[in-house]
């Protein structure tokens, strides 16, 4: 017992400076992505290029987790890449030191390089200490800590625009920047101590109630694929903020001041229901007594994500509100009972493969649904409130698919 309750002990450890680790990791991310758009334009970037920069960016964040994701696996060390790929950070706090927008772009592509090689790893990592207080707290933890993060690394550009008002803006952007160098120093200090708590990640999956070992394989095989499907159709017709602040503002439906505010509540309720949903994923675990119990929960996604283009479509504040709500539910289930899912149908010595797979499916997704929806909202909204549908039923029917196959390999499901 004694055995028991210090493993736990441990295991929250890891989860809770995961999450730390995370926060700070937002906090320089989350604030230069948004001051990015003005900063080029004072460095006189053309916004052609901005866009295709960030555009580059973001393909490779995502592209790259499939080969480290695999190459984490092959290495037996994932927490080497993790190292690796958290250090790229300092790219961020170093563009306080330049004035050329060419390197401001090499940097931004690498920060985001350095995201990709990384998530595989670190998602692999915190999933076997999950394994002990489960899953879905797991991640749900890791998720409300990076949503604090998410939320005030922004603001620290706000508050040097406010104490610094009258210094030019070049310097206040500067300071700003020069000012990440803060949470990336501890950030790395964390994650140093992180690594001393769980250099071997299998004591702790060791500890959890695995299905059976021999169709492991087959699992990476075919439920991996089949989930992969659902992840893609569920994501490609999600309505990204991005959309629907576009929409907000060129309807003039929402002010300046309140769509970004909009934007906070949204983040709130993701951090809130990522600890809900994430209890319920790992009680349903419990009640089915196997890894993949969990996995019932899947269906609300696609079911609340149906709903939110008939509220936020509508013209109406109070229901456009409920929508930005709810868009904040989904996002808090997509970054934990989604990821917990991996971890619950992948073996360990696969995971990071498994995390490589799910993040490149997730980000081709999301640019394709970006790309599609503004096209279609442009044209006219109903055209995307059918492409919606039509992606979250065809992610229903896949659900059922995948429920039928994982029924298949454990009856007591």
């Amino acid at each position: 017992m004694l055995r028991e309750n210090e493993l736990k002990k441990k295991a929250y450890i890891v989860i809770t400076f995961f999450g730390f680790i995370s926060l700070f990791g937002d906090i320089i991310y989350e604030s230069a992505r948004s001051v990015y758009g003005p900063f080029t334009n004072l460095l006189n970037m053309d916004i052609v290029l901005v866009g295709l920069i960030t555009g580059i960016a973001e393909f490779l964040g995502y592209i790259i987790r499939l080969v480290s994701g695999y190459l984490s696996d092959k290495s037996k060390n994932p927490w080497l890449f993790t190292f690796i790929g958290y250090s790229m950070l300092i790219f961020v706090p170093l563009i306080g030191l330049i004035n050329q927008w060419q390197i401001l772009a090499i940097f931004i592509v690498f920060e985001r390089i350095g995201k990709a090689i990384r998530s595989p790893a670190k998602d692999s990592i915190l999933s076997s200490s999950a394994k002990v207080v489960g899953t879905g707290m797991g991640f749900a933890i890791q998720e409300f800590f990076d949503q604090i993060g998410a939320f005030a690394g922004p603001l620290i550009f706000t508050l040097v625009f406010v104490l610094f008002k009258d210094r030019s803006p070049i310097f206040n952007y500067k300071l700003g920047f020069s000012l990440l160098w803060i949470p990336f120093i501890l950030l790395i200090l964390f994650l140093i101590y992180t690594y001393q708590k769980s250099k071997d990640p299998e004591i702790y999956e060791n500890y959890g109630k695995n299905l059976k070992n021999e169709i492991e394989e087959k699992k990476l095989n075919q439920i991996l694929i089949i989930y992969s499907i659902f992840t893609f159709f569920t994501t490609l017709g999600f309505i990204s903020f991005v959309l629907i602040g576009y929409y907000l503002k060129e309807k003039n439906i929402f002010d300046d001041k309140t769509i970004p505010f909009l934007y906070s509540i949204a983040m709130g309720v993701d951090a809130i229901f990522a600890l809900i949903i994430g209890k319920i994923y790992d009680t349903l675990k419990n009640k089915y007594k196997n890894e993949a119990g969990g996995l019932n929960v899947l269906l609300l996604i696609p079911l609340f994500t149906l709903i939110i283009p008939f509220l936020l479509f509508i013209k109406n504040n109070l229901f456009i509100i409920l929508s930005v709500v709810l868009w904040g539910i989904v996002m808090g289930a997509h970054e934990t009972v989604m990821k917990s899912a991996i971890a619950d149908i992948t073996h360990l010595k696969k995971r990071g493969l498994g995390y490589g797979v799910f993040n490149t499916v997730y980000g081709v997704s999301i640019f394709l649904g970006s790309a599609f929806l503004g096209y279609l909202i442009k044209i006219n909204y109903k055209f995307a409130i059918f492409f919606i549908i039509f992606c979250q039923l065809v992610s229903i029917s896949i659900y059922f698919i995948l429920r039928r196959r994982v029924n298949y390999f454990n009856n007591k499901i």
